[in-house]
């Protein structure tokens, strides 16, 4: 049984995941560190961005129903982030507790607006909750790869942030621009989704255990629910997965967005 978790569980799992980063990034023996997953970034331009991001996630929510997010100096006043590690750490800490007191004033239910309009996922604080978590997450992974020691993601945030990827992020109503196929994904923890592709988008389904759907998938990926979230990313490789048929659509997948 797929279990959706509650806002409440949300909020905890964005505290508890951003201090797992607040932890990563006070054992860094440097800030200038190059992050394996982003090299583009040291591990300061990376707690800038991260950051920055819930601090962005906070001004959509606190600004309610809109059709178009808030103008950059709702969130931004131009300073950037403290290079100095405790003022850094200070700042990640007070940009998570604005996301965080923004998200439990404006409760579960508030409009807001989204850039997944065309999904099934609501566009409401609860659905801006529930995305922040596997994005921290995955954000904290990178600190402890930066810093040598990586942990999977926990099971309860992997599970539920992998079903948020399929239903946020991947599903759409803009056609697949291939060949119509089938994908499946199989997480150990004993939870499956199929993705179908076609002219009419990209729909998920929740698979059961007793396999209700017949349908063969054109290919499948199987693995632990933290290591799909890191491969839907683009944090580990299609090989640290156990796949089946054919791997272009996994390559056509990470190639294509809908909002071009």
């Amino acid at each position: 049984m797929h279990e959706i978790l509650a806002f409440s569980d949300h909020l905890r799992l964005i505290d508890e995941r951003a201090a797992a980063f607040h932890a990563a990034v006070a054992a860094a023996p440097n800030l200038d560190a190059v992050v394996p997953t982003s090299p583009e970034r040291t591990l300061f331009d990376l707690v800038q961005h991260v950051g920055m991001g819930r601090r962005k996630s906070a001004a959509i929510v606190a600004a309610g129903p809109a059709d178009a997010p808030p103008e950059k100096s709702a969130w931004d006043d131009g300073r950037g982030a403290p290079r100095e590690r405790e003022a850094l750490l200070a700042w990640w800490t007070e940009s998570v507790e604005q996301l965080t007191s923004t998200l439990r004033e404006a409760g579960p239910d508030r409009g807001c607006w989204t850039w997944w309009e065309d999904s099934p996922s609501p566009q409401t604080s609860a659905a801006w909750a529930r995305r922040q978590v596997p994005e921290i997450a995955v954000y904290t992974h990178d600190v402890q790869l930066t810093v040598g020691a990586p942990q999977p993601l926990p099971e309860e945030v992997a599970l539920d942030g992998f079903d948020d990827c399929q239903f946020t992020l991947c599903a759409t109503t803009v056609a697949w621009p291939h060949e119509p196929a089938v994908v499946d994904y199989h997480a150990t923890e004993g939870r499956s989704w199929r993705l179908r592709l076609s002219g009419d988008g990209a729909q998920v389904a929740r698979l059961t255990a007793a396999g209700e759907d017949p349908d063969t998938a054109d290919v499948s990926a199987r693995g632990t629910a933290s290591d799909l979230v890191l491969f839907f990313y683009g944090r580990i490789p299609l090989d640290s997965l156990r796949f089946e048929g054919d791997r272009r659509i996994f390559d056509q997948l990470a190639a294509w967005d809908p909002s071009v």
